[in-house]
């Protein structure tokens, strides 16, 4: 999973997880300022575009269930326990699940832009019609080069250019199949039930203006985790921002939030 390590060794660690598209290097705008306190660990999950292709089989996971043993058994090898978890869109989620599944892993889980249901229900505002997502799936299924540079601009925000761009090459690395499979599984994910379960402390963080997920998403979390942190509940951050990658749009502000969480560990 092409883990690395840097920073502090002395200090408090913390583990990025990046979401759909993206890669380790998503956090490199962010993890020379945190490694300066804490020791700070980065990894690619199966599915992304990071690993080397030499032609034979590649084996990745696209359920969040399966992602989140892909995460234990990485903490199991690195020998971590009672990390601070930043998880990324999707990976906000695998982490909630692998911390109900082992919770010595985790002290702190920082979900960023997660979110555990993007289609909108009675009751439930996740951001998408059903029928917004069949298109998505359909446009990514057809022709996925000429789809991720267009799906990349519209969740990281016209305004970046250059971050749309890093963000694209990333995507764009993705195997198409994987790319499909996995964007399917976040898409219509329901991971809600797992909210209720997490014991963990967590802290929501989430841009005020997110085109993937709606700031209403981080209120129905913090609703649902009302017993985490032994009862205290989630916290919410709301960063002034559009977008929905902050550690690429506005990574002082988001290194700022993180070491505010961290040190208040």
């Amino acid at each position: 999973m092409n883990a690395r390590v840097f920073g502090n060794e002395e200090g408090e660690t913390v583990v990025l997880a990046h979401g759909y598209g993206g890669t380790r290097f998503i956090w490199e705008d962010v993890v020379p300022a945190l490694g300066a306190r804490f020791r700070v660990v980065v990894f690619d999950w199966s599915f992304s575009g990071a690993g080397k292709d030499d032609g034979g089989e590649v084996k990745y996971c696209c359920s969040y269930h399966g992602l989140a043993d892909e995460l234990v058994a990485l903490m199991d090898e690195l020998e971590l326990r009672r990390a601070t978890f930043v998880g990324h869109s999707m990976a906000g989620m695998i982490g909630c699940i692998a911390s109900v599944a082992r919770p010595d892993l985790f002290t702190h889980l920082v979900l960023v832009g997660a979110s555990p249901r993007y289609i909108n229900e009675d009751g439930y505002e996740g951001g998408f019609e059903p029928g917004d997502v069949d298109a998505m799936l359909a446009a990514a299924g057809a022709d996925f080069a000429a789809w991720a540079p267009r799906f990349a601009e519209a969740v990281v925000g016209p305004g970046h250019p250059s971050a749309v761009a890093r963000f694209a090459k990333q995507l764009g690395a993705m195997r198409p199949d994987a790319a499909l499979r996995v964007l399917r599984a976040v898409l219509t994910c329901d991971a809600r039930s797992v909210l209720p379960d997490v014991s963990a402390r967590c802290t929501i963080v989430h841009c005020a203006h997110d085109a993937v997920a709606p700031l209403a998403v981080a209120r129905y979390m913090e609703r649902a985790m009302a017993g985490c942190g032994g009862g205290e509940g989630a916290d919410t951050v709301v960063i002034e921002s559009s977008g929905h990658f902050p550690q690429l749009t506005a990574p002082k502000e988001f290194v700022r939030v993180l070491e505010g969480i961290l040190l208040d560990n």
